[in-house]
């Protein structure tokens, strides 16, 4: 039933989104729905098409809980027209208008990725909360806030007109891209990552692409999404260990998907009109082109990291630029980059896996086996433990 749960109650929270023009209904009508197959398929069995019987019951309850409210005659008139509406149908437009409907301008950029986080693709508050390195009790006060002022707008949920696509784009694509980074490594102790969500993000980064065919920064988000697919199937070892990039086979990645990518954004490039995920793509490309690790392409790369914290200087850009400065000027140079980001980034793991790393490589060992363990002690995704664990007691 877990499985279904994450493929189903997207596409019904869409779907009854669109067709209600409420997030917040429909959040609580696909909620009021799993309760009840929580009830009935444990004695009775999972119906033979269970998205179905999702539908029904949260249109059934949807047309119960407007029966009771006057002001809710609309969605009742909505909802009974022609009957409960497939669970599949239209579910690129379902999703789509979700997701834009959650990125109204009038939120903080905050609760449009939030909400869009929660309601397009089920992720719990404590995933979100993990992915903005916030409280678990901020974010789903963020979370509720939001759904409050989407539904004091009265805004539909539905793509926009094309002169209205702008302004949501950036969010849009900012979404889409951190619903591919919980599936690509979970934030979830339960598992090391979550395929349907990677699938999920690939698809809705089509669809934006296909939305907004002449929008650089969408077809770089597609064409990042596919550089790392790419390379997807040596991420993790036969027993379920990460692999980290340096130690990937190289030959297993599907150079197919790499040369289609690289097309994709060398033309979104040729627009002239920059943005931080033709960056990110272009990170991605370098790394999957070269050669081997060590011939990586890192000056390279530490350039557009620093024109990436051009855009937003955000810790994490230069976290991850001081790798490519590791490269270039040395692992001292890079630590003492590092250590300037403490007060931000002490609560995150890779910080203290970054700081590990490059004081391995001074000969800081027992500095290194220190960071290392408080990295450790942040990290939740079991196969990223695993690696940890092996770095603090390499004999266990």
């Amino acid at each position: 039933m877990a499985g279904i749960y994450r493929t189903e109650l997207p596409r019904l929270r869409a779907a009854l989104a669109r067709r209600t023009g409420s997030v917040d209904l429909a959040d609580d009508l696909v909620q009021d729905a799993w309760v009840e197959a929580l009830d009935h398929w444990p004695r009775e069995g999972v119906p033979p098409n269970p998205g179905g019987w999702l539908m029904t019951t949260a249109s059934r309850k949807a047309v119960d809980r407007a029966r009771r409210d006057a002001a809710g005659a609309e969605k009742l008139r909505l909802l009974a027209s022609g009957g409960p509406p497939s669970a599949h149908a239209d579910d690129d437009e379902d999703r789509l208008a979700l997701v834009f409907g959650c990125c109204d301008p009038r939120l903080p950029r905050d609760s449009q990725v939030a909400l869009t986080l929660r309601a397009v693709c089920g992720l719990t508050t404590a995933e979100i909360a993990a992915a903005f390195l916030t409280p678990e009790a901020t974010m789903a006060q963020r979370i509720t806030r939001a759904k409050r002022l989407l539904r004091e707008s009265g805004a539909p949920v539905a793509v926009p007109e094309p002169d209205e696509l702008g302004p949501r784009l950036s969010a849009v694509l900012t979404v889409v891209y951190l619903v591919y980074n919980e599936g690509y490594l979970s934030s979830s102790a339960h598992v090391p990552q979550r395929r349907e969500l990677r699938i999920e993000s690939l698809e809705l980064a089509r669809l934006v692409d296909r939305l907004m065919p002449g929008e650089p920064e969408a077809a770089a988000l597609h064409a990042l999404i596919d550089l790392h697919e790419a390379r997807a199937a040596t991420r993790f070892d036969g027993w379920g260990r990460l692999v980290l990039l340096a130690d990937q086979d190289r030959s297993r990645w599907d150079t197919v998907r790499i040369d289609a990518a690289t097309e994709r954004l060398d033309a979104a490039l040729a627009k002239r009109r920059p943005g931080p995920f033709q960056a990110q793509a272009a990170i991605a490309a370098l790394h999957a082109t070269a050669a081997s690790y060590d011939e990586t392409d890192w000056p390279q790369i530490g350039m557009l990291y620093d024109r990436l914290a051009g855009w937003d200087d955000n810790p994490v850009i230069r976290l991850n630029g001081a790798i490519a400065l590791w490269k270039v000027r040395g692992a001292a140079v890079a630590l003492a980059e590092v250590d300037g980001l403490a007060a931000e980034l002490d609560g995150y793991r890779l910080f203290h896996a970054t700081r590990a790393a490059l004081l391995r490589d001074l000969d800081r060992d027992d500095e290194a086996r220190a960071a290392d363990r408080r990295a450790l002690d942040l990290a939740t995704n079991t196969a990223e433990r695993a690696l940890l664990r092996s770095r603090v007691d390499p004999v266990s």
